[in-house]
């Protein structure tokens, strides 16, 4: 089973995405922000992909992202957001992809299942 880390600050998100996904097959760990993130990340049970907010409390998805790069082990990374204007950003350029946030998440499970 693949596991897939989601970070996002909405509640409600987090409880869409996950019930999507575990539908799919997957395991889903939740993480609020950067920080709790890059703590699921160092675990020795690293997610086989991570799903990534950019506009969060405590460390921005951004700033997330370039503790993601650093890893030795690289991680397939999904920016997840309502910001479509941050997809030329350079950091968010280094993702393996950009979902604009939808109540239809086909286009996640689409980008998921490329990425996996």
């Amino acid at each position: 089973m693949k596991k897939i880390l989601l970070v996002d600050d909405d509640i409600r998100i987090q409880r869409l995405i996950r019930e999507e996904l575990e539908e799919e097959g997957y395991h889903i760990s939740t993480a609020s922000n950067g920080k709790e993130a890059l703590a699921c990340i160092n675990r020795p049970e690293r997610p086989d992909l991570i799903i990534l907010d950019l506009r969060m409390p405590r460390m921005s998805g951004l700033e997330t992202m370039k503790f993601i790069l650093n890893l030795k082990e690289k991680v397939p990374v999904i920016i997840f957001t309502a910001y479509g204007a941050y997809r030329n950003d350079p950091l968010a350029m280094s993702a393996n992809a950009y979902v604009v946030k939808s109540s239809d998440v086909s286009e996640l499970k689409k980008k998921i299942q490329e990425l996996l």
